[in-house]
């Protein structure tokens, strides 16, 4: 829940800072870029501080090396938000960390069906946050590919 409190609180900070003067925080493009990137600053650290034991048990059996898989995915979502806040890798950086979500989310079954978890952990919640952080990263994708297309005309 952390990511998606994270996600709405910035974005919507951002978008208030571009309403009382910061022209350039009044796209919603570039909000959702500083949210996605606190956001991803937040998940991709947990992979290395706090939670990293849990990331590492929610990996299906069938994969090998969790722990390395977790190391990679930190370093991933981390280099995708600090790609986020530039306008020139923005395109790409959302791009990349939409595939990771799309490729991370066994995991989070996994985890909604093996155990006892948090309300917001089971799967109908955790599956609606994830079509939110796709909604935010393929329309951060977009926007950028369509300012970089229209730049060039």
């Amino acid at each position: 829940m952390a990511p998606f409190i994270a996600l709405v609180v910035v974005t919507s900070v951002l978008l208030l800072v571009g309403v009382l003067g910061v022209r350039q925080l009044r796209s919603l493009p570039v909000a959702l870029r500083g949210g996605l990137a606190v956001m991803f600053v937040l998940t991709g650290g947990a992979h290395f501080i706090g939670l990293r034991e849990e990331l590492i048990a929610m990996v299906p059996p069938f994969l090998p090396a969790p722990g390395l898989l977790v190391t990679v995915t930190g370093v991933l979502e981390l280099a995708g938000a600090a790609g986020l806040l530039w306008s020139r890798t923005a395109g790409w950086a959302a791009l990349g960390l939409t595939a990771m979500l799309v490729a991370m989310f066994p995991a989070n079954v996994h985890k909604a069906l093996n155990g006892p978890v948090p309300w917001d952990d089971q799967l109908v919640p955790r599956t609606l946050m994830q079509i939110v952080f796709l909604a935010a990263t393929i329309t951060v994708a977009r926007c950028s590919w369509r300012e970089k297309h229209v730049r060039a005309i």
